[in-house]
């Protein structure tokens, strides 16, 4: 493909692409499938590898993230993005509603009414109708730039489906519930704190320096409001919002304008029993004066605009009682002690177990079995005992103990010092052994559809399966002889399994289940290694020369190759046909293959992203910060920190032009 070709690929690719996001994550109403939207998108990375100075700011393969950056910059708001003053009961909302009258000359009064997201609030400035910068709200005035992160939320366009000379809009980004309870899943599985509630998940998510993290999550974002803008006239709030919503942008469909005060408070109520069925969380209601020239009358205190109000839903607390304390192994060996609850309805649904995490909050809480606890929902979500009733005590309560075993396999336990987490370190427990196989056929890793935990046990208590290569060997007269499974299921179930064969290397890394090793580092080690033999032969000194694979890291990577039934599984994943090769995307010569780079300074041919892609297409490694494993590190004009500690450690130095030789 020539040059001329290419660019016009490129436009095509990037034009169809982002009209299908538009039609998946803002519309919910997809044109084409998976398997065909990958297929193009394969198609766009291939080019843009080859003539990475074609690729467009609108790109969608900009979402998928990039090297870590050193830092946040801070930068202003157009408009400042003043914080919302609180409406906590019904009467708070009428005071609201006769300060708005008593502000005006009088006349009728519309109100807007959204729902107010729990997540983290952010500001996207477009400037000719691109997207150019992404920011957190911080102090109103000022915000942290999140832009590469921001960019990774399918939902947040790049570019505006017409073109505004400026475009300053606020919204909510937020983690879907079901994606912070998988995202809390596998950080207990690995023993790592897990998050208190979506919106701090979100917010985590944004405010890493790394945006591949923000990449691995499903994150998505509802816009409410302008902040400024050349371009649109619009006279009210609602209107706003309609526009917002042909430039390209979600917004949430659940918006109501009502007259009175008392309808507004019985849209409230409405929400406030319905807001479990919703797929993300909210914490309230946002009530806007509709009209824009009466939000002017009105004005704003240094810290509120007077013309709207936040009402904040009570928190929905239960009692119920502990009636015993459990413990589950996970596929990891950590043992997680879960309260057994007299049943009791919570934010939407019936609760009768809770998880408590590990044995130090069982301490910190000083939670007994037979003790009355109050219990919520964490993100309505995740069920979590808040706190004990101790004046409901009898005496007759029992302190919890772990086990000194494995409560399946019966394996001494193990605690390692400076950790929180308890662990069967039998490589073999059944315990594991199922939560491992639910791991391994799970969306991130194998993406085996079809097989969830029902069906899992199923085959196992039928003795069908006992490890993850079990399930290539599985045959349809097997299947079919298993409760709920007819023959399409079978067919289905069988094809699904097929096709996970062919899945990616780091997806097969990740579905191993090694400890320390989640999904971004799969396609890490992927990338470096390029087969599963290969990574298997690596030494300690090898792997920790990748960058971002720490000494912990490398030490279970070894550690798993090390066990013979760990070889066993990956020859028969093999001997059925699973792909332990990664693929390779460009042929030729990759002069860098190996090397790390660190850019610093600004250079006048390239943009940073477009060094990088030339780095990582010609086989190379971009850094953030610099060491003694760094190869090269390109220093522009007004090069700083870097440049002085390249120096002082005897790395090697090169000029833009040096670096314009080197990649030809």
């Amino acid at each position: 493909m020539n040059r001329d070709t290419a660019a016009r690929r490129i436009t095509e690719l990037t034009e169809l692409l982002n009209e299908h996001n538009y039609n998946y994550y803002v519309l919910d109403n997809p044109k084409i499938s998976d398997t065909e939207y990958d297929g193009l998108m394969q198609e766009l990375i291939k080019i843009e590898e080859v003539y990475p100075d074609l690729v467009l700011p609108d790109s969608p393969s900009s979402r998928v993230g990039g090297a870590p950056a050193a830092g946040f910059e801070t930068v202003s708001h157009l408009v400042p993005m003043l914080s919302l003053s609180n409406a906590f009961g019904e009467q708070d909302l009428r005071d609201f509603d006769r300060r708005v009258r008593g502000g005006l000359a009088g006349g009728t009064v519309e109100y807007v009414v959204e729902l107010k997201i729990d997540g983290l609030a952010v500001s996207l400035l477009y400037e000719n109708g691109f997207l150019v910068r992404g920011a957190t709200r911080g102090d109103g005035e000022t915000g942290e730039d999140i832009s590469r992160n921001l960019k990774t939320i399918n939902s947040i366009p790049l570019r505006l489906r017409r073109p505004l000379e400026l475009l300053e809009v606020r919204g909510e980004a937020y983690l879907p519930k079901k994606e912070f309870a998988r995202i809390n899943r596998e950080r207990e599985e690995a023993g790592l704190p897990t998050f208190a509630n979506p919106r701090n998940a979100a917010a985590g998510s944004l405010r890493q320096l790394d945006p591949r993290v923000a990449a691995s999550r499903a994150l998505d974002a509802f816009l409410y409001g302008i902040g400024s803008v050349s371009g649109i006239n619009v006279t009210g709030h609602r209107q706003s919002l309609e526009e917002l919503q042909e430039l390209g942008f979600k917004i949430n469909p659940n918006v109501r304008a009502f007259n009175d005060i008392e309808q507004v408070i019985d849209y409230c109520r409405e929400w406030a029993e319905k807001r479990h069925d919703l797929p993300y969380e909210i914490d309230g209601m946002v009530v806007k004066v509709n009209d824009l020239s009466l939000q002017t009358e009105l004005g704003a205190t240094s810290k509120s605009p007077r013309w709207a109000v936040a009402y904040k839903f009570p928190a929905e607390e239960v009692e119920t009682v502990v009636k015993n304390i459990f413990v589950r192994v996970g596929r990891t060996g950590v043992l997680t002690p879960t309260a057994l609850l007299e049943p009791v309805r919570v934010a939407g649904s019936t609760v009768s177990s809770a998880t408590l995490h590990n044995i130090d909050i069982v301490r910190e809480k000083d939670i007994r079995i037979g003790d009355h606890v109050v219990i919520h929902k964490a993100g309505d979500v995740i069920p979590e005992v808040v706190r004990v009733v101790r004046d409901k005590r009898t005496g007759k309560e029992t302190e919890f103990h772990m086990p000194g075993e494995c409560p399946v396999c019966r394996t001494g336990v193990q605690r390692v010092e400076g950790e929180v987490a308890v662990r069967c370190p039998n490589e073999t427990c059944p315990g594991r052994e199922r939560e491992g196989l639910i791991h391994f056929v799970s969306r991130d890793a194998m993406d085996i559809e079809g097989l969830g935990p029902a069906v899992i046990d199923q085959l196992l208590s039928a003795g069908l399966i006992r490890d993850a290569a079990d399930l290539y060997y599985l045959k349809a007269e097997d299947l079919l002889e298993l409760e709920r499974m007819g023959r399409k299921s079978v067919e289905n179930l069988l094809n699904a399994i097929e096709k996970s064969k062919q899945k990616d290397l780091s997806q097969l890394i990740f579905a191993l289940g090694i400890r320390h090793i989640g999904a971004r580092t799969g396609k890490i080690l992927a990338a470096q290694f390029g087969s599963m033999a290969r990574l298997q032969a690596a030494g300690l000194d090898e792997l920790t020369a990748v960058p971002e694979i720490g000494p912990k890291m490398a030490e279970s990577i070894v550690a798993y190759f090390r066990e013979p039934v760990n070889l066993k599984l990956l020859d028969r994943l093999k001997a059925a046909g699973v792909k332990l090769t990664q693929e390779t995307q460009q042929t030729g010569e990759r002069p860098f293959d190996g090397k790390t780079f660190v850019l610093t300074g600004t250079m006048e041919k390239y943009t940073r992203k477009e060094a990088e892609t030339i780095i990582e297409s010609l086989g190379g490694k971009v850094s953030s910060s610099v060491s003694k494993k760094t190869d090269f590190v390109v220093a522009g004009k007004e090069a700083g920190s870097k440049l002085d500690k390249a120096l002082a450690l005897g790395v090697t130095v090169i000029s833009e032009t040096d670096f314009e030789e080197m990649s030809g």
